[in-house]
């Protein structure tokens, strides 16, 4: 699964590499990127703001409000994979969209970390590699749309959530949250839909735990009782 999603995404960077070019960054600029920022969303948000005339600091600015769900992803890797303090900056560098759901999505321990090394190292390289071909290639490519790359990576995505749609409940929250992302996309900017989408699931969660917290209190409560009895 992480090799197929590395696959799948690394090729992805052969449009950021074409649009970046294209957006007036030069081949080095453009593997600085993607070797250094490697998150795809913040990269093309970057990418985005200067393609429009705007400042170096308002594109990093923009990029770095997107890098923010990285951070949550990392106390999420952290708690499930237990790295050692030396392990930790560079297994951040890997800590992306795709490394830690393909991780999450296993339930042995032992394969949460191959799922998170296979699919983080693999898009790393790819993703490299593929966005110098696209920087190369640049306007001879023509559109990077057309080749269908960004429903490449959208097919991976969806690769990852269909097993887990096993209840009722996960599969509502997944259609809440493509409903909620479909109607911010007109009125936000890229990048944007999946932090608002975040931020609901995020509320969710502790609307959703708080009420789970005073009814498996009681149930202890009852338990205490009944034994006292």
């Amino acid at each position: 699964m992480g090799l197929s999603i590395a696959i799948a995404t690394g090729l992805y960077g052969i449009s950021f590499g074409a649009l970046s070019v294209a957006a007036g960054l030069n081949l080095w600029q453009t593997i600085a990127l993607s070797a250094l920022m490697f998150t795809g969303g913040s990269q093309f948000a970057f990418i985005g703001v200067i393609s429009g005339g705007g400042a170096g600091s308002a594109a990093f600015s923009a990029a770095s409000l997107l890098g923010i769900r990285n951070a949550v992803y990392g106390m999420q890797i952290k708690q499930t994979l237990r790295p050692r303090v030396k392990q930790v900056p560079w297994m951040a560098q890997l800590t992306i969209d795709e490394s830690t759901a393909v991780s999450l999505g296993q339930v042995d321990a032992q394969e949460k970390r191959r799922g998170f090394f296979s699919a983080g190292v693999g898009i790393y390289i790819l993703w490299n590699v593929f966005t110098v071909a696209g920087a190369l290639l640049g306007e001879r490519m023509g559109d990077p749309a057309a080749w269908g790359l960004d429903g490449a990576a959208v097919a991976a995505f969806v690769g990852l959530l269909w097993p887990r749609l096993k209840s009722l409940e996960p599969v509502l929250i997944a259609l809440a949250a493509a409903v909620v992302t479909a109607c911010a996309v007109p009125w936000t900017n890229p990048g944007m839909p999946i932090l608002i989408t975040a931020c609901c699931a995020a509320v969710y969660a502790l609307l959703t735990g708080r009420r789970a917290k005073p009814a498996t209190e009681h149930g202890q409560l009852q338990n205490v009782e009944r034994e006292s009895e």
